[in-house]
């Protein structure tokens, strides 16, 4: 059995920098320490992340912990968003379409494919080992949709105050086993 266990990223500090290089908020700094506290006994063999920042910061004490490299992989990053896309208007209509953006943005059915198949690689080249990946509240939702068609925009927004966030899925190969939500904090989205 393969355990992956996603981190969704802590709170990004949104008043500074681009959504890439965007970092934490001072107290995500501290709130990331929850993830640590509850990884460090799960004998994590691998990580790998987003390469934005506040992911990569949200990890970053786990991996170096483990005394692990972060990998980086470019089709795990968010959902491009155009300026003013984040709102619960949009969720929605994204949500209800999974082929719709707004101009400048990119589709759920476009951050799902390449999450997967991240997600893909990443199971076949880690079989029976445990796996940290670093992610994003969008690109989390649409790998559970995947799994589960029923997981939709309400899902989706259920967690989006979470940061971190904690979820381990079980496989056996490709093939999903269980899903457990573990730790979580509380925090205000903010966009």
């Amino acid at each position: 059995m393969t355990r992956v266990y996603f981190v969704r990223h802590a709170q990004s500090d949104w008043r500074s920098g681009t959504d890439r290089d965007r970092g934490l908020t001072a107290e995500a700094l501290e709130d990331r320490k929850a993830v640590l506290e509850f990884l460090r006994d799960k004998q994590v063999d691998v990580f790998y992340c987003s390469p934005y920042r506040r992911s990569l910061d949200t990890i970053r004490e786990t991996a170096e912990f483990y005394g692990k490299p972060i990998l980086t992989d470019e089709r795990l990053r968010e959902r491009e968003a155009a300026p003013g896309g984040n709102n619960r208007k949009l969720f929605r209509k994204r949500w209800a379409d999974f082929d719709w953006h707004e101009p400048g943005g990119e589709t759920l059915r476009s951050v799902q494919e390449r999450n997967m198949a991240a997600l893909t690689e990443i199971l076949e080249q880690n079989r029976d080992k445990t796996v940290v990946i670093g992610t994003h509240g969008t690109a989390l939702s649409t790998i559970l949709n995947h799994y589960d068609p029923g997981y939709d925009c309400d899902s989706f927004l259920r967690i989006i105050d979470w940061m971190p966030f904690v979820v381990e899925l079980d496989f056996d190969g490709t093939r999903l086993l269980s899903k457990t939500e573990h730790v979580h904090v509380e925090k205000v989205f903010k966009p």
